[in-house]
């Protein structure tokens, strides 16, 4: 949403109230922002490696970064992580309940445990018991691809009431361990299979949720499948956290996570770029442009919006909602908007480093306001 925009009742989302809790320094869940989230796709027991990985996550905004923990060389590794990490670091704990313990002790900040294969409830508890030493909050984690054996007799198939039923009967494990600092997901890689666990887990719990749709592919297929599936469910006010699950690196996972985020006026980091798709009406090569744009433009943080369109059909229109616009004219120059009025004529050859220092100028009134705004 641009920094010029009103919230009008048409563009609202009720969000779903949920208890809070924290992972971390970070709330989850209540009226905290909704928070991206990633997972690292290095060698756990590389420390540089992970923490370089984690570190480029931080950079473009994440908020909560997950790492696998499949060893006791990763749990090892993982205390040295931690501490080099700008973010709160997960444990993602598979089959080995002592990996569980183990990360506690190294300083993790959350444990994701899947029910369906951590083992019986003993062993939970003992997963619970280390999460209560180390102030650690818990994540469970049901996956259509992995439930109990004993659901998958009773329905036959993955099904959302399989799915839900896995996520209560451990949310009644931790809650009659007295532990009440956890989220949930149910996550799958069909879209109509998570929507529909996810809604009907909405409804039977206060619990936050992690959003997700696993194992959703590539970053074309797989951005397109999460935007459909998270959207659908945050756009109904479901979704305390988020994780955009795509074979590609974390950082596209971040971005995409933002971006369908912003979309949903549901948070706002950065440049949002609005641009046409351009025709024989442009008066310059906008898809070069907006390429060249989001590369200059990716160190701004502020919030704010930047119109970048080819002609006079729609241009004007949007450069009126924007921070900053551009709209191709005639005779290679275009008119520059500034704060949603015509400001001045731009020939095209000057027009991206003049748009950066345009974005620059504007990013800093807006964080001067932003800093007078909370000093008061």
């Amino acid at each position: 949403m641009s920094s010029l925009h009103s919230i009008r009742p048409w563009r609202q989302i009720d969000r779903r109230k949920s208890r809070q809790i924290m992972v971390g320094n970070v709330p989850v869940g209540g009226d905290a922002p909704i928070t991206v989230q990633t997972m690292t796709n290095t060698d756990t027991s590389d420390v540089a490696a992970t923490v370089a990985q984690i570190q480029a996550c931080a950079d473009v905004g994440v908020d909560i970064v997950r790492v696998s923990t499949p060893d006791e060389s990763s749990t090892t590794a993982l205390r040295e992580i931690v501490k080099q990490s700008p973010v709160p670091i997960v444990a993602d704990i598979h089959f080995h309940y002592k990996r569980a313990i183990e990360a506690a002790e190294a300083g993790a900040a959350c444990l994701r445990i899947n029910p369906g294969n951590i083992g019986d409830a003993s062993r939970v508890r003992e997963v619970i018991k280390a999460a209560k030493d180390h102030g650690c909050s818990i994540r469970i984690g049901v996956n259509a691809g992995s439930l109990e054996k004993h659901l998958l007799d009773k329905y036959a198939e993955p099904c959302p009431e399989a799915m839900i039923e896995s996520g209560l009967d451990h949310i009644k494990i931790l809650q009659d361990n007295d532990f009440h600092e956890f989220k949930i997901s149910c996550k799958a890689s069909d879209v109509f299979l998570a929507a529909a666990a996810y809604q009907g887990l909405a409804e039977v719990t206060d619990a936050p949720i992690h959003l997700g749709i696993t194992e959703a592919g590539g970053l074309t297929s797989g951005t397109i499948k999460s935007a459909i599936g998270m959207g659908n469910l945050l756009w109904a006010g479901i979704g305390d956290t988020i994780r955009v699950s795509l074979s590609a690196d974390p950082v596209e996972e971040v971005k995409v996570g933002y971006e369908i985020l912003k979309s949903l006026g549901l948070r706002h980091r950065g440049v949002n770029i609005i641009s046409c798709p351009s025709c024989a009406r442009q008066g310059f090569d906008v898809i070069k442009t907006v390429e060249t744009l989001e590369k200059r433009l990716e160190h701004i943080k502020t919030p704010m919006s930047l119109s970048i369109i080819g002609c006079v059909v729609n241009g004007p229109g949007e450069a009126l909602m924007t921070d900053v616009g551009f709209t191709g004219g005639g005779a290679g120059s275009g008119m520059v908007y500034l704060a949603g009025k015509q400001s001045h004529k731009l020939n095209n050859d000057e027009m991206v480093d003049h748009i950066v220092e345009q974005v620059e100028a504007r990013a800093s009134v807006l964080e001067a306001k932003a800093a007078a705004e909370a000093a008061e």
